[in-house]
């Protein structure tokens, strides 16, 4: 089975305000990620400028069927 990942977010943005997230799922390629990679993947991802602090929170890797077509198709 595939595997994703479930976790909230809060990213700050260094001009002032910022977004949260909430149960928010992403797929993997392998069985798990950092932290660190995982920030970097929302804000290229959701294309955000003007990023300062980005949090993950309550992280957790959950068998589930990847939701996007692979890229290289």
């Amino acid at each position: 089975m595939d595997k994703r990942v479930l976790f909230d977010f809060e990213i700050e943005f260094t001009n002032g305000g910022g977004i949260q997230g909430q149960e928010f799922r992403l797929d993997l390629d392998g069985d798990d990620i950092s932290d660190e990679e995982l920030a970097k993947y929302i804000v290229e991802d959701m294309r955000l400028l003007m990023v300062g602090k980005v949090t993950i929170l309550n992280k957790k890797i959950i068998d589930e069927k990847h939701k996007r077509k692979p890229t290289n198709e």
